[in-house]
């Protein structure tokens, strides 16, 4: 478990640039669990970003409205686990795309 200062990159990415710095992570890394995270980090910033926009044209029919405070408490909270995991040098897949990229 090496690299934890870009793991932790990767996980608070999510907060300033979320799609910038995992791909440029991917691209200069040449450690295959930080492309992985990174891949992961990428695609989970994707699909809950994807959720929230749908949720928000849910808010018509008032379903997206706690559908929205799911998605949203899970796009703040996810990384910050991520990054408490990297920090104690611990494993960390990111849930909803874990199991996507091996």
């Amino acid at each position: 478990m090496e690299n934890t200062g870009f793991k932790v990159l990767v996980h608070a990415s999510a907060f300033f640039a979320p799609f910038l710095v995992p791909v440029i992570v991917f691209l200069i890394s040449e450690d295959k669990e930080l492309k992985k995270l990174s891949i992961q980090a990428l695609l989970f910033q994707l699909v809950i970003g994807a959720l929230l926009f749908i949720s928000s044209w849910l808010v018509i029919f008032l379903i997206g409205i706690p559908m929205l405070i799911v998605f949203g408490l899970m796009g703040v909270i996810v990384p910050i686990m991520g990054i408490i995991k990297a920090l104690n040098n611990e494993y960390f897949d990111y849930p909803i795309v874990g199991s996507w990229y091996q």
